[in-house]
């Protein structure tokens, strides 16, 4: 970094975009939960003290993975939906996100049909070490097998299409899903329409900028199922 780079305050265009998430966890339900309500709390109160601090923006080359061939379907199905307004901050940044697998190693058939991009974390765009936001995208007919983030509590709200946590229901859009550290998740895709899904991490500054995210032994995530 250097006395140049530039802050949040001079590129709106990020900064709208974290302004619809802060609206997607100031004013969605939390469904009663008072777990799900402290980490609505936690990831606003992060990102408020961020767009206070004015940090400053790295912009990363942007990337593509096989699935962005379904990200403007995503964002055509956001922009008729619930989400429509970090859907539509989240088109204008669309050409300058980098998409990644996070995993050293990841199933060929996975590489197909999913990736993810930050928004705002440790490695940017928009620097930030206690909190992580952004979006996976999913291909129609997607399995995301079996993993866990080890200290590290996550949010799922989804932008675009529908899907399911461990079989256990179908999430439409607008709906939240919150993970608990070390929790087993897997998650599947509907048949005909890609799925979108903004994500929130909170945890410690150093598990943040070093996850070290692996998928889950087949044994393993059978055991979690009770298989």
């Amino acid at each position: 970094m250097t006395h140049t780079d530039p802050r949040l305050g001079d590129c709106p265009d990020w900064g709208y975009l974290l302004r619809e998430f802060d609206l997607l966890y100031r004013d969605g339900s939390d469904g009663g939960s008072k777990a799900i309500r402290s980490h609505r709390k936690r990831v606003r109160d992060g990102l408020s003290a961020v767009i206070t601090e004015n940090p400053v923006v790295a912009p990363r080359q942007a990337a593509s993975k096989p699935v962005t061939a379904h990200l403007n379907r995503a964002l055509d199905i956001g922009e008729r939906g619930v989400v429509h307004g970090l859907t539509r901050a989240l088109s204008r940044v669309a050409d300058r996100l980098t998409w990644e697998y996070g995993y050293e190693k990841v199933p060929r058939a996975l590489a197909q049909k999913y990736a993810y991009c930050e928004v705002l974390g440790p490695r940017g765009p928009v620097l930030c070490d206690r909190l992580i936001l952004g979006f996976v995208l999913f291909a129609p007919r997607t399995t995301y097998p079996q993993h866990s983030h080890k200290e590290i509590e996550e949010s799922y709200i989804s932008v675009a299409g529908s899907w399911s946590e461990n079989d256990s229901a179908v999430y439409a859009p607008g709906s939240l899903i919150l993970n608990r550290p070390d929790h087993e998740h897997r998650i599947t895709t509907a048949d005909l329409a890609p799925c979108l899904l903004a994500y929130a991490w909170v945890g410690p500054a150093g598990m943040l900028s070093d996850p070290g995210m692996k998928l889950s032994s087949t044994r393993k995530a059978r055991m979690s199922q009770g298989i």
